[in-house]
């Protein structure tokens, strides 16, 4: 439907990297064992290769196109990254820090999402009652460790969220780009 706007060419460029992937897979399998000489076996090879790269520069395309032309809705996707109990994992994180094993911290976390869902609230909405009910751990900065710029911080391995390290991968793809032209 027109009104409709589902992401349907990146759903398609996910599904061509199977296509790519068993290409690879077809080729690698050719290629097993195979002397250092040329073989009748590598006129298997040519099909992979051409679909491959056919499937792959498609697939670059469509990308340009729909990252030209894409807008992001700042507000909704603040909404959708602070509902649904996204920050139960940072929720465990934090009791691993006080000094719980994160086993312990899963199955606490797991019973406050719960008690979160009956009262039909998000986890930075809970009282912090209704947290110490759970655990003695949790403090009144249990709210600042749950809150969207927080949790994003917290991930600071390579490919996390934290602002820095996001800024620092898109400078370093910036310059591979700007490299590759």
């Amino acid at each position: 439907m027109p009104q409709k706007k589902n992401p349907d060419s990146m759903e398609l460029v996910r599904g061509k990297a199977g296509r790519v992937f068993g290409d690879l897979l077809g080729l690698i399998t050719t290629l097993k064992g195979l002397p250092l000489a040329y073989n009748k076996d590598m006129q298997e090879d040519k099909e992979s290769v051409f679909d491959s790269f056919d499937t792959t520069v498609t697939s670059l395309q469509v990308t340009q196109t729909v990252l030209n032309n894409v807008s992001l809705n700042k507000e909704r996707a603040e909404k959708a990254s602070t509902t649904g109990y996204m920050n139960a994992t940072e929720l465990a994180d934090y009791l691993v820090r006080k000094g719980m094993p994160f086993r312990d911290a899963h199955e606490t976390v797991g019973r406050i999402v719960l008690a979160a869902i009956e009262q039909n609230v998000e986890l930075d909405q809970l009282s912090l009652t209704d947290f110490r009910a759970h655990s003695d751990l949790v403090e009144q900065d249990v709210y600042k460790a749950l809150s969207l710029p927080e949790t994003l911080k917290a991930k600071r391995s390579l490919g996390g969220t934290a602002p820095e390290l996001v800024e620092k991968a898109l400078s370093e793809a910036r310059l591979r780009l700007l490299e590759a032209d």
